[in-house]
């Protein structure tokens, strides 16, 4: 990295800081600042001066920007032309004490060498422009290592940080496959092992677009704040450009780490986020049958949620019942609704818009009038009311999943006789009537599991001010009340 502001700086140097595990992950490697190694990119360009790999370039910007504009106008790249190249070294040591301006740059032979990659094989060709040869322009590429300021290019500062950390393999995107024969040529003037190279394909957006971090597309920091979990997230990134042998995509840290290989798949990826979310759902499904640290940290995760939308100006307690749950009876209705729930779970906002039901009174739907199920509710109102009286000769103790469904299907029994329907067709208009009354038509878990973790009291006054808006006017059942 050759600019940096101090913000960025900090939060990529800082192994304390919280963007650094955000993926779960921990620093194996302490982080090197280009800017603090500058003496060290001076010493080693200074050899491939000595060395007759690399020469000074004395060219302004001028010339430069015009040497590109005419190659520009034949359709030609803006390759140097090499009019420094032959500068005598004394010359050139004269003018770079004098303070002259100058860049160090590579030598390129002709034919830069060929390389075996990992991924795409044996990589190289011939650097000859035959319509440049035409047109009877020379083209060399001797790229830039060290610019005029004294920092240097990314083409001297990888080869030379890698090598004095003794990395031995460069896994790195597809578009950098042009620049490594240069990479290698700088390994061999130094006389150093190159390591293994293996170019990846970029990410792509929907549009095939490659994700930039100019247009936020690679800001984790939006992750963390939609509440994904690290383990999730690192998962996700893994699977891109990669294939494994495993049964499940759910893949631990180790799992990836014992099933990594070299073999990446060719070509860009489309990144598809339903597949983080995929994770998510798993994820969330395991820290609820684990009922472990992690599920107690996403019950945290949701409460403080909760906490921050019952402090929302919108909020009005006078219509909670009668209050809305506060401490720990709040975070033990969470508990039990989340592990009910765990496997449609994304994020915390999707949690408490679902499920908002179970943390305090919202008021009844607007319902479609033209529905079916609605006109068969509203029709057999008369009839329906015995859900509500069966439901009241419930005993506290008998309030359980098994005692709520032995009085659902003694319901069903007597309605299906009465109204001479079958007890499937009467059982889904039951249902449709207890999530109407009870979870005000939300989504949920079963009604029986969600009237369980409601508890009687809440149940029945539900079920009670249902009939009394459907005995007084049927259409005020369809109003909503504002919070």
């Amino acid at each position: 990295m050759n600019t940096v502001n101090a913000l960025t700086l900090e939060a990529l140097t800082d192994p304390t800081n919280k963007y650094t595990h955000i993926l779960g992950s921990t620093w194996l490697q302490l982080t090197l600042t280009q800017s603090e190694r500058t003496s060290l990119y001076l010493e080693h360009s200074e050899k491939l001066l000595q060395s007759g790999h690399a020469y000074r370039c004395f060219c302004s910007s001028e010339k430069l920007n015009e040497l590109a504009r005419r190659r520009a106008s034949l359709g030609l790249p803006s390759d140097y032309d090499r009019t420094c190249e032959g500068i005598p070294v004394d010359e050139s040591n004269e003018r770079a004490s004098a303070r002259e301006a100058f860049v160090v740059r590579l030598r390129v032979p002709a034919e830069p060498p060929e390389y075996v990659d990992l991924v795409y094989g044996l990589v190289g060709k011939p650097n000859r422009n035959k319509k440049a040869q035409k047109l009877g322009e020379i083209l060399y590429e001797d790229p830039v290592l060290l610019k005029s300021d004294g920092l240097p290019t990314y083409h001297l500062a990888n080869v030379v940080d890698d090598h004095h950390m003794r990395i031995t393999h460069v896994v790195r995107a597809a578009e950098w496959m042009s620049s490594t024969p240069k990479h290698l040529l700088l390994y061999n003037a130094f006389g150093w092992k190159p390591p293994e190279f293996a170019h990846v394909g970029l990410l792509q957006d929907s549009s095939r677009q490659k994700f930039s971090k100019r247009k936020g597309d690679l800001n984790i920091q939006r992750y963390e704040e939609q509440g994904i979990f690290p383990e999730a997230l690192l998962n996700y990134v893994a699977l891109y450009g990669w294939s494994h042998t495993k049964t499940s995509d759910v893949m631990s840290l180790s799992d990836l780490v014992e099933s990594f290989d070299l073999k990446f798949t060719r070509g860009n990826t489309v990144v598809e986020p339903h597949k983080l979310m995929y994770l998510q759902r798993k994820y969330a499904t395991n820290y609820a049958n684990e009922s472990g640290p992690q599920f107690e940290a996403l019950v945290n995760r949701i409460f403080k949620k909760i906490q921050q939308e019952f402090e929302t100006p919108s909020w009005h307690p006078e219509n909670a019942y009668p209050h809305h749950l506060l401490g720990q009876e709040l975070k033990t209705r969470i508990a039990g609704v989340l592990r009910h729930t765990a496997k449609n779970y994304t994020t915390t906002e999707y949690f408490f818009n679902n499920y908002e039901y179970f943390f305090y009174d919202v008021p009844f739907p607007n319902m479609d009038r033209s529905g079916e199920m609605y006109a068969t509710c509203e029709d057999l109102w008369p009839k329906l009311h015995l859900v509500n009286v069966k439901f009241h000769e419930v005993l506290p103790g008998n309030w359980t999943d098994a005692g709520l469904r032995e009085t659902t299907t003694a319901i069903v029994n007597i309605l299906s006789h009465e109204l001479d329907k079958s007890s499937k067709e009467m059982y889904k208009i039951i249902q449709f009537y207890l999530r109407w009354g009870i979870a005000r038509g939300g989504s949920g878990p079963a009604m029986h599991t969600t009237m369980t973790l409601l508890g009687r009291g809440i149940c029945l006054q539900r079920l009670d001010e249902l009939a009394a808006m459907m005995n007084s006017n049927p259409e005020k059942a369809t109003e909503t009340d504002s919070k």
